[in-house]
């Protein structure tokens, strides 16, 4: 059986005392790629924030590797794409120094990079398309090539999990399918994912899971919901009692 990577236990988290998590539990093992669903405000970023300690809990718990989030400091091991922030925010580095800045957690600020961390910045920016562009400034870069460039700097540090909060958001069609592909690259060398999405895309056949938040609450985990609401595999999921009965509507505009 696949070890766990995360696990949510019983989580709720409250702003100013206005509920946004509700007794959510999820879990994600070793290998798979879980989509994390729902309607903007349905309390899926947060989800993900909460799992990487960002957001501190009000009730429940959140384990990665096996560790509590409050005493995990194996940040190495995993891979963060944060939600719509560009890669040059005025600073005129390069693609490749940007990518390689993934390295850090890995090899640490002081020591200097080492062939390995070349080769793992070279693999990178390949993985997304890029290479051509690595003595470019990030600046110059479309929307979708700097966030293929946040999504190379993560691969870099060559972690077990990777966590992406909407990567493919209004980005181009050429972007979203070089991340498609990086993502299978990865998925295919042994690593876990777990993102959040509004639209799959070219996403949608390297999922092995859906999990739909609506209203702070997982509404579905199991099989990714059809455009029609029809699960692709009955019988293999769990639905909230309470769902909606068109659970396509829980995640589409």
């Amino acid at each position: 059986m696949s070890p766990t990577v995360i696990e949510v236990q019983h989580g709720t988290v409250a702003y100013d005392g206005r509920p946004v998590l509700r007794d959510v539990s999820v879990a994600v093992t070793a290998g798979e790629v879980v989509a994390v669903l729902g309607a903007n405000g349905s309390g899926k970023s947060t989800l993900i924030r909460t799992i990487l300690g960002l957001t501190p809990l009000t009730g429940g718990a959140v384990r990665l590797f096996g560790t509590p989030v409050r005493r995990f400091r194996q940040w190495r091991r995993i891979g963060y794409v944060p939600q719509r922030i560009g890669a040059g925010s005025g600073v005129p580095a390069t693609v490749a120094e940007v990518v390689a800045s993934g390295r850090l957690a890995r090899r640490g600020v002081l020591r200097p990079a080492r062939a390995a961390d070349r080769e793992a910045v070279a693999a990178a920016l390949h993985a997304v398309g890029l290479t051509d562009r690595a003595g470019d400034p990030v600046a110059t870069l479309s929307g979708g090539q700097q966030q293929r460039t946040l999504i190379a700097r993560a691969l870099a540090g060559q972690p077990e999990l990777l966590v992406l909060d909407e990567p493919t958001a209004g980005v181009d069609a050429a972007s979203q399918q070089a991340f498609a592909d990086a993502l299978r690259g990865f998925v295919d060398g042994g690593g876990t994912v777990l993102l959040v999405a509004h639209e799959l895309g070219p996403l949608a056949p390297l999922i092995s899971r859906a999990v739909v938040v609506h209203h702070g609450e997982i509404a579905h985990d199991g099989a990714v919901p059809s455009p029609a609401g029809h699960h692709a595999e009955p019988g293999h999921d769990h639905v909230h009692p309470h769902a909606p009965s068109d659970s396509s509507r829980m995640w589409s505009a």
